[in-house]
């Protein structure tokens, strides 16, 4: 069962600290700043993405840009807009940087030494919100979390219960929303992915961020 939920005040302000050492990250000679971070939001529900886009920097903020939209039509679908979602669920990365692009054009896959430099931050974020639930998006986010290098296909769709950073928690993952990507526009890719977006809208965590959206 995931732990009970550590007292707001003293989270809060820990929280903030984290983000405000995040904030001034440079450990990766080759990622491309600045780190994009949330606002230190307490929330039981703990989205992680791969790794920010060109645009996101700039903006300052996770999934801002045509990726950003795409997600946030999913999450809307099931009862939680953009806004409301951004305001009630921490949204981190396996990397904070913009890790660059390659020469044919696409973003650079980070490095396994830059995951690894960057870990100690998701450590630090798991430690302090002990979530209830993890939103794993892509695949890069996908073998973070449950360490599952499997197809997409095997790992989109159901729930797993799972010990992230030390945390047991319920992950759900999702493909990557990028518009360049086809899998979750044709089968079976279509069909896992409403699997997936049904099951995260019948998570008891889920429940109760609706609740609060009203």
């Amino acid at each position: 069962m995931p732990s009970r939920a550590p007292r707001l005040p003293l989270v809060q302000e820990a929280l903030s600290r984290h983000v405000r050492e995040l904030a001034i990250c440079n450990d990766c000679a080759e990622m491309i700043g600045p780190v994009v971070s949330p606002p230190p939001i307490v929330s039981r529900v703990y989205l992680v993405g791969q790794a920010p886009g060109r645009h996101e920097g700039a903006l300052g903020r996770p999934f801002a840009w045509t990726a950003g939209k795409t997600l946030f039509r999913w999450f809307e679908s099931i009862g939680v807009p953009e806004a409301e979602f951004r305001t009630r669920v921490y949204m981190a990365a396996v990397c904070r940087c913009f890790p660059g692009k390659t020469r044919g054009g696409g973003d650079r896959v980070p490095s396994a030494d830059e995951v690894a430099a960057c870990s100690r931050w998701m450590q630090r974020e798991i430690d302090l919100l002990r979530p209830q639930l993890v939103i794993a998006v892509g695949r890069l986010a996908i073998v973070q979390v449950l360490g599952d290098t499997r197809p997409l296909t095997d790992v989109i769709g159901e729930p797993r219960s799972a010990t992230v950073f030390g945390h047991e928690c319920d992950v759900i993952a999702l493909p990557h929303p990028s518009g360049v990507s086809a899998w979750f526009k044709t089968e079976p890719g279509k069909t896992l992915l409403a699997r997936a977006l049904a099951n995260l809208a019948g998570h008891a965590a889920w429940a109760e961020l609706r609740k609060s959206v009203g």
